[in-house]
């Protein structure tokens, strides 16, 4: 795991994950919708396996950035949930993950949710491990590089806010 030829640099196409789900009744609400933490734990199953692909390593989750749930999915609809890496910080990684609701009849997808995680490379023993960076290939791609940047930058000013905020 993690040798030193696996920190050389890859592409954001290689962490690319892609899983589907069949809403079943267990799944849902009274009402027939996609129970919200459902959806939140394949959000959390989607990123984590873009960020094993891309660190080659075991990872844990640190923190998940807002989800807004835009259209109700309900029971028997095909949920596509799509990752990959926009980032990484020496051990961390964010990831972005955009969830549709696909009708496979009609063809046509809905978009669902979208969310970015912050997931850490472990060793067996939950030691942090270094991760190789990721290289953006598209526009699209450099525009979440940076994106998630600001983001952190934003992360680093709130935590050091309520750190002040706490020794008053």
């Amino acid at each position: 795991m993690n040798e030193p030829d696996e920190l050389t640099p890859r592409a954001v196409h290689e962490s690319q994950s892609e899983m589907s789900e069949i809403v079943l009744p267990n799944d849902a609400n009274p009402l027939g919708a996609l129970l919200g933490g459902r959806l939140m734990h394949w959000i959390d199953m989607a990123g984590a396996m873009a960020a094993h692909r891309h660190s080659r390593s075991y990872v844990v989750t640190a923190s998940v950035d807002h989800i807004n749930f835009l259209v109700p999915v309900h029971v028997g609809s095909w949920v596509v949930l799509r990752s990959s890496v926009n980032r990484v910080f020496r051990s961390s990684m964010e990831v972005g993950v955009k969830v549709w609701v696909e009708n496979y009849i009609q063809g046509t997808r809905l978009h669902v949710a979208s969310a970015h995680l912050t997931f850490v490379a472990v060793d067996g023993k939950g030691g942090r491990l270094p991760v190789a960076a990721v290289i953006p290939e598209t526009e699209e791609q450099r525009r979440r590089y940076e994106d998630a940047g600001r983001r952190r930058q934003i992360w680093h000013a709130e935590t050091e806010r309520r750190q002040k905020s706490k020794r008053q």
